[in-house]
């Protein structure tokens, strides 16, 4: 037993540390904005409409390649979808052109949305359908994010745009960190559709779609506020690209706590119910970041990112508990698709601040936790359903 635990977590431990590296590229179109606007002076619709690019095809994807997992296993596709993810985010720095920089933004998100739905799957079948574990998981997607303004920085404030091919690297990496992974799945015949094993149980789509509800609403408010945090920053604390620049890591950094914290209470309580205190937790906390001035906002972006990520590994495992029988379109769905959504939204915030002011179209992010907690009131806590043994450990068992 404990060589099969030591051999999860070090499963589960390269697949979070890929998780990073796909997610470097979901943070790292927010953190390439203020760059944008200094090198090419896009204002916030244009800005705005990059992040759209990012979300829009990946959008459509996510469904699409949830299905596609539901019905046949394909590992193959992590190392190639990493890949993607990141040469979209490293050739959009390199052509002046409007229309070329979100076609490559939108490649990029295609890569990211082919990702989520497998690396669920595949997460959820090496931890055996722990929290914990799934909440490492989330984790690494977390850093990715914290990550992102810092490479991102550190690369193009040296030279420019014209460096942005270098943001191809973690891409390469995680890639290469999916394959021993796969090559262990591959030995014990796991992720085949024949090995692999199958949830019991009776899917629950009315609670399904009110998750999904709830989290397109915490993507709305999680992307309006990591594509225009670190230019508010700059408004509100006059430190430049320095200043944008923490505010989004703090944004970010936040949200790998806040995915831990959440794995955690959710052993002591219910996943419903850390999910829906998260959310009224969540309301003062944007407040204190659209109001409150000087040094205390760098406090509250930290406090709304662990109230919005507290949640975030739960949506995930309450998804696949709600759909037992389609872990790999609920995956999609809940760490892939309704995290694209808020993109979608984002021309709508950029288009107010254009015509009022920052302040005034980030104002309405404040309300949004409470429709989500609406959507969460009377919720079941799924049981977690039972795993039938696949042929191969059918034989094991009885032998």
């Amino acid at each position: 037993m404990p060589r099969i635990n030591s051999s999860r977590n070090k499963a589960i431990t390269l697949l979070a540390v890929g998780h990073a590296c796909v997610d470097i590229y979901q943070g790292a179109v927010a953190a390439l904005i203020p760059f944008f606007v200094a090198e090419r002076a896009y204002g916030y619709a244009a800005v705005s409409g990059i992040v759209l690019a990012a979300s829009l095809l990946s959008s459509v994807a996510q469904p699409v390649f949830g299905l596609l997992t539901d019905r046949w296993a394909m590992p193959w596709i992590l190392p190639l979808s990493t890949v993607l993810g990141g040469l979209g985010i490293a050739l959009s720095g390199l052509t002046g052109s409007y229309g070329l920089t979100l076609v490559f933004v939108a490649v990029s998100g295609v890569g990211v949305a082919a990702y989520h739905p497998e690396s669920a799957r595949v997460a959820r079948l090496v931890s055996g359908g722990s929290h914990s574990a799934m909440g490492w998981f989330s984790v690494g997607g977390n850093l990715g994010f914290a990550a992102a303004p810092l490479l991102v920085t550190g690369v193009v404030a040296t030279g420019g745009l014209r460096l942005s091919p270098l943001l191809v690297l973690p891409a390469l990496a995680g890639s290469a960190l999916c394959l021993p992974v796969l090559r262990a799945l591959g030995r014990t015949g796991e992720h085949s559709a024949a090995g692999r094993a199958v949830e019991a149980g009776t899917d629950d789509r009315a609670s399904f779609v009110r998750l999904s509800l709830s989290v397109v609403l915490r993507s709305i408010e999680f992307i309006g506020l990591s594509t225009f945090i670190s230019l508010y920053a700059q408004q509100r604390m006059g430190g430049g690209t320095a200043a944008g620049t923490l505010a989004l890591f703090v944004l970010y950094l936040g949200g790998a706590l806040g995915s831990v914290v959440g794995g955690s209470l959710a052993g002591r309580w219910d996943r419903v119910t850390v999910a829906r205190w998260s959310y009224v937790l969540t309301i003062p906390a944007i407040a204190g970041t659209v109001f409150v001035p000087g040094p205390a906002f760098y406090v509250f972006v930290a406090l709304a990112s662990l109230a919005l990520y507290v949640p975030f590994s739960l949506h995930v495992t309450l998804g696949q508990d709600y759909l037992p029988t389609r872990v790999g379109t609920a995956g999609g769905i809940t760490l892939g698709l309704t995290v694209s959504i808020g993109g979608m939204v984002t021309p709508l915030i950029g288009a107010i601040a254009d015509a009022t002011s920052l302040r005034t179209a980030l104002t309405p992010l404040i309300a949004l936790p409470g429709l989500s907690w609406l959507l969460f009131r009377g919720l079941p806590e799924p049981t977690p359903p039972r795993r039938v043994l696949t042929a191969r450990e059918a034989t094991g068992a009885a032998a």
